[in-house]
């Protein structure tokens, strides 16, 4: 018996990641597999996956499959610095507007949703395509970037193009935290695997702790090996991020819920988010 978990291939989940004891937890039995959001949420629903990063949109659709690891999250008070919505015009000025969408999200697609019919009251159409941003120029009014992709494409960003933070309207609307991305872990892995599950809860967390205690240095050296980009800019982006799960992110993800279920985004209403602690035991918030 083992743990399959499923690692969030970006850079804003991988704190919970970097200082993990992985050869150890291989040891235990452990397996990791890395994939972009929407495939880790397809392989969490069909038990492929055991634990680990999905997206708080798939967490909903299967809330009560599923219970979410305590005090972990992906999350913004406000800018995310990931999860941008690039524009020919204004916002404002897109109705009737045809608006590209990333395949590698479920939230931050939602939230888009969400953000364009309720709040700016918009008419828009969508089309769902890989994420490139120069193609998606090409062929849409406005699209949607996530990930180490938004990243990228934000710094190369033509002057001419409209970008628009997608936490930071959150923000502005709700005054509620946004949170992407939680740790979920099946129902019937709490029953068979609780101690193995305690282990890997306790290292995302440690490891989470260390990346904040030291201000994500050695993890930043890491990433611009791979990525480039200043060692200010990736500061100031994991200064936006925020990974704990608060009372007041519980109450964020409530009110994405209930929007999400009013625009019938969700086929059903999430009446209970259930918190798994390592003691085996979950409360309900």
């Amino acid at each position: 018996m083992g743990l399959v978990i499923g690692e969030i291939s970006y850079t804003n989940i991988l704190p919970m990641f970097y200082y993990i004891q992985r050869e150890r937890l291989m040891n235990l039995g452990c397996e990791f597999v890395p994939a972009i959001p929407s495939k880790l949420n397809e392989d969490m629903a069909t038990g492929i996956v055991d634990v680990g990063g999905i997206s708080s949109f798939s967490y909903g659709e299967h809330s009560d499959e599923y219970q979410i690891l305590a005090d972990l999250s992906v999350s913004s008070i406000s800018k995310v610095g990931s999860i941008f919505l690039f524009s020919k015009r204004p916002i404002e000025e897109l109705e009737g507007s045809n608006i590209g969408l990333t395949s590698s999200s479920a939230t931050s697609v939602n939230l888009l949703k969400i953000i364009l019919h309720r709040f700016y009251e918009l008419n828009v159409t969508y089309e769902t395509t890989a994420p490139d941003y120069n193609r998606m120029m090409k062929q849409y009014d406005a699209w949607l970037l996530i990930g180490d992709d938004a990243i990228l494409a934000s710094l190369s960003r033509e002057e001419t193009i409209y970008q628009y933070d997608l936490g930071e309207l959150w923000d502005n609307f709700t005054g509620f935290p946004m949170t992407y991305a939680v740790f979920a872990v099946r129902n019937e892995t709490i029953e068979t695997q609780a101690d193995l599950l305690s282990e890997v809860h306790y290292q995302f967390l440690k490891s989470k702790t260390h990346c904040i205690d030291n201000g994500f240095q050695e993890m930043i050296k890491s990433i611009q090996y791979q990525l480039g980009g200043t060692t200010s800019f990736w500061k100031d982006y994991f200064s936006g991020l925020n990974y704990q799960l608060s009372g007041r992110h519980l109450e964020g993800l409530y009110y994405f819920f209930d929007l999400a279920w009013d625009l019938n985004l969700l086929e059903k209403p999430v009446k209970n988010i259930s918190i798994w602690k390592p003691s085996g035991q979950f409360h309900s918030v």
